[in-house]
This record gives C-alpha cells, sequence and structure tokens, in this order.
C-alpha cells in the first residue's frame, strides 16, 4: 500500500483529498503546514507528497525543496488554486513530478497520482469494493448479529443504490457515522468524495462558508476563493451529523440546496450546481422539534425521505461480546500488550451495564481495559465502568448465571475462577507469593504450581 502525505492548510481541501486518496486504495497522513508534514515525512517517508504550494511560513516549494534533500527520490505534486508559469517551472526545476491547479479534474488527479506511484515503481491497488463474504453481522466497519443490527445492515443494503436521502436516527454512540460511511461505501458514488459538517459543532458564523464557500474579498479574511463542502463533495455523499443542531437561518439556505441542488458561495451572484447525495443524523426527536418550530417542517421532509433508526447497545446486548473482542484485539495492537481474550465472567459483566454511552463508552472502557492490563485476559476487577446513576464503580462482583443453552467449559470455568483469585492475592499481597499463599490458605509451592499450570508467568 503506498503512504501519501497531503500538505494543505485548509481543513476542507485536506479532507477532501484525504477520502479520495483512501477510496483508492492509498495509507494517507495529513499536515496543515510544512513544518508539521516534514515531521511526517521523516517519520513515515511517504512515497508520494501532495502539497498546497501557498502556504503561511513555509510554502509548497520551500517545502518541496527541504523534502528533496532528505530523500532525493521523493515525489512531489504541488497544487496551486493561481498558477502560474514562473512558479510552475520554479517547481519543475526543484524536482516537483507534477505542477497542478486546485480546480483539477478527479479522475486527473488520480491518474497523476498513479503515474507519480508508478515511476516508483508502485502499482495501483485494487479498490474493488470489499466484502465480509457470507457473514451478514459484518458490513463495512459495522459489526453486530443481533436481530436489531441485521435489520439495519438489511436496510443499508437496500437504499445504498438510490439517490434518496437518508435520515439517520439514534443515540449518541450508536455509530451514525459508519452507518452513513457504509451507505456511501455500498452505493455507485463509493469512488467519490464523502464529506461530513458537524453541524453542531462549529461556530454558527464559520458554518454558512462550510457550507456553502465563499468568494475572494467576501468579509474580511476571504484572501482567495474557497469552495465549500457541498460543491466539494459534488458526485458523492454529504454527511450532515447532528442536524438537529443546526441554526434556523441556515435551515432556509440548506432547503434550497437540498430541493433545488443550487446554491451560491457567500459573494458570489452565480448559482453552483451540484449533485450530491444528502445523509442527515440526529439524537434529538427532530418531529418534536418541528412542533416546537425550532426545525423547518419542510426542511425535515425532505431530508427524512428513509429514516434508519439505530438501536443503543443495550437492546441489543448479545452484539457486545464480538464488539469486546474487535475492541479488545485493536487497542492490544495499538499498545502492543499480549491481551487476547475477555474473561466469560468480564463479559458477563458488560452485558449487565446499560451502556449509557452506548459503542462508544464500550470501546472507551475496552482501550482502558487493555492500557492497563498486565496478562492477557481481561478480569472483571480489571474493568472501570462507571454507574449510570451513582456515577461509583459499577459492581464486579458475579453470581450464577442462567446454563448456557449450548452447555459451558467446566475446566475452563473452573481454571478461570482460580485464575482470578491467584491474581487477587497476588495483588493483595503487593507481588508476594508467601503472603499470597497464605491469603489462599494454600501452601507456597502449591501456588507455584497453579501460576505455572494457569499459565500466568
Amino acid at each position: 500500500m503506498a503512504n501519501i502525505l497531503v500538505v494543505d492548510d485548509d481543513r476542507g481541501v485536506r479532507e477532501f483529498l484525504q477520502i479520495m486518496l483512501e477510496r483508492e486504495g492509498y495509507a494517507v497522513s495529513c499536515a496543515e503546514s510544512g513544518k508539521e508534514a516534514l515531521t511526517l515525512f521523516k517519520a513515515k517517508n511517504a512515497d508520494l507528497i501532495l502539497t498546497d504550494l501557498k502556504m503561511p511560513k513555509m510554502d509548497g516549494i520551500d517545502l518541496l525543496k527541504e523534502i528533496k534533500a532528505i530523500n532525493p527520490d521523493a515525489a512531489v505534486i504541488l497544487l496551486t488554486a493561481h498558477a502560474s508559469s514562473d512558479t510552475a517551472v520554479a517547481a519543475m526545476q526543484e524536482g516537483a513530478f507534477d505542477y497542478i491547479e486546485k480546480d483539477f479534474d478527479v479522475e486527473d488527479l488520480k491518474a497523476t497520482v498513479r503515474d507519480a506511484l508508478r515511476k516508483k515503481g508502485i502499482e495501483a491497488v485494487d479498490v474493488t469494493p470489499k466484502t465480509n463474504g457470507d457473514d451478514p453481522g459484518v458490513l463495512g466497519r459495522m459489526i453486530g448479529k443481533s436481530r436489531e443490527m441485521l435489520k439495519v445492515h438489511a436496510m443499508i443494503r437496500k437504499v445504498a443504490n438510490t439517490t434518496a436521502n437518508v435520515l439517520i436516527l439514534g443515540e449518541s454512540g450508536t455509530g451514525k457515522e459508519l452507518v452513513a460511511r457504509a451507505i456511501h461505501e455500498n452505493s455507485p458514488r463509493r469512488a467519490l468524495p464523502f464529506l461530513t459538517i458537524n453541524c453542531g459543532g462549529i461556530p454558527e458564523n464559520l458554518l454558512e462558508s462550510e457550507f456553502f464557500g465563499y468568494m475572494k474579498g467576501s468579509f474580511t479574511g476571504a484572501y482567495a476563493d474557497r469552495p465549500g463542502l457541498l460543491e466539494q463533495a459534488h458526485k458523492g455523499t454529504v454527511f450532515l451529523d447532528e442536524i438537529g443542531d443546526l441554526p434556523q437561518v441556515l435551515q432556509v439556505k440548506l432547503l434550497r440546496a437540498v430541493q433545488e441542488k443550487t446554491f451560491r458561495r457567500i459573494g458570489g451572484s452565480e448559482d453552483i450546481k451540484v449533485d450530491v447525495r444528502i445523509v442527515s443524523a440526529t439524537n434529538k426527536d427532530l418531529s418534536e422539534s418541528v412542533k416546537k418550530g425550532t426545525f423547518r417542517e419542510d426542511l425535515f421532509y425532505r431530508l427524512n425521505v428513509i429514516p434508519i433508526r439505530i438501536p443503543p447497545l443495550r437492546e441489543r446486548t448479545e452484539d457486545i461480546p464480538i464488539l469486546a473482542q474487535y475492541f479488545l484485539e485493536k487497542y492490544a495492537r495499538e499498545f502492543g500488550k499480549e491481551v487476547r481474550k475477555i474473561s466469560v465472567y468480564a463479559l458477563e459483566l458488560l452485558s449487565r451495564y446499560p451502556f449509557p454511552g452506548n459503542i462508544r463508552e464500550l470501546e472507551n472502557i475496552i482501550e482502558r481495559s487493555v492500557a492497563l492490563e498486565g496478562g492477557n485476559i481481561i478480569l472483571p476487577e480489571n474493568l472501570i465502568i462507571a454507574g449510570e446513576e451513582s456515577g461509583q464503580a459499577y459492581g464486579a462482583q458475579t453470581s450464577m448465571r442462567a446454563f448456557p443453552a449450548d452447555g459451558v467449559d467446566l475446566n475452563e470455568e473452573l481454571a478461570e475462577t482460580e485464575r482470578q483469585w491467584v491474581k487477587a492475592a497476588l495483588q493483595k499481597s503487593g507481588g508476594s507469593k508467601t503472603k499470597a499463599a497464605a491469603f489462599l490458605k494454600i501452601s507456597r509451592d502449591s501456588l507455584n504450581y497453579r501460576i505455572e499450570r494457569l499459565k500466568m508467568d
């Protein structure tokens, strides 16, 4: 997999290029300045650098020189909003592979990237959409085999090939953005941009320019024309996260863009027509917001063509073991830990917890447990779970469970119980085997035998 470094002080441009290149199968890193880019390049030695020409402090030409000084074979493509023959010649003289204007055709840029990598002996990767075989419980990065999630997966597959707008409903932490990405990645637009606008996370005075872009001189600081995310996502998908927080003044302007696929940049006089699919998400009851007059009814019906409800984790507890194992493997790799398993008692504890923070909270719990775990298995006492109401540690005491339908491995269950008590005794004794053996009312030799048998060293 080729490594590409994208450098631009404009977050929208960085996100667009990252998404577009990742869809092509490349590994992409991003930097917002020349200094940050040099740090990343020294750490990762990227195969190709895509850099903006005009950046504060260190421009693209200076960055090109620094990179070539580190690695003369590095491939660099410069991007500029204002091309000139002088800067193009200067770039090529300094060893740039190419010099491209920012109003590029996406397919042309993809071809230029492939040519630059091919010159380095790196062939294009296969970007055929990856399937999950016959496993209906996995769709993209979504995992879940519960009846509720299988319904969600089925709905995603049904709507992906349409152009209908989708409204994703669900509590915070349920994975609404993953659903939006799955819709995009299973659609004919999969190779084109998927851009996100957080309607509740951007100040109101900046949100309009994020949506629609602006013209040079339209306000203080508008030093150049800038396309908005709707324009950048042409032919792709726009994900409007937390749409319920969109200010009312922008609801009117968004309605026109959704209805007519047309809008104007701030300070612009020409209509810009785009072909984008709108996928929205909210943790609010928008129908109630409509009744209260805080959300436009006409916009609600335009966005809510196909609603998809994501169940909270407490309604799909049978998915907790596979989600927990997925996060365990993810963070074991990230932290370089040998943790391989979650004990059956720890899983039982997790299954009884209501998870007000949903999957995001489960991920945080597992991440924390892996980071703190010193052995190869997560035990109940190593889970730090906040109580739903009291804020105190959620009780780790286990009780006799209902007998499993498929039986139980008694030897494994007994070994697990023994392992927990031995570990607890060692922790209580500060690592002293003599004291731990006394706590367990066994001899030190017996304790050593058990540690060896249970593979606890």
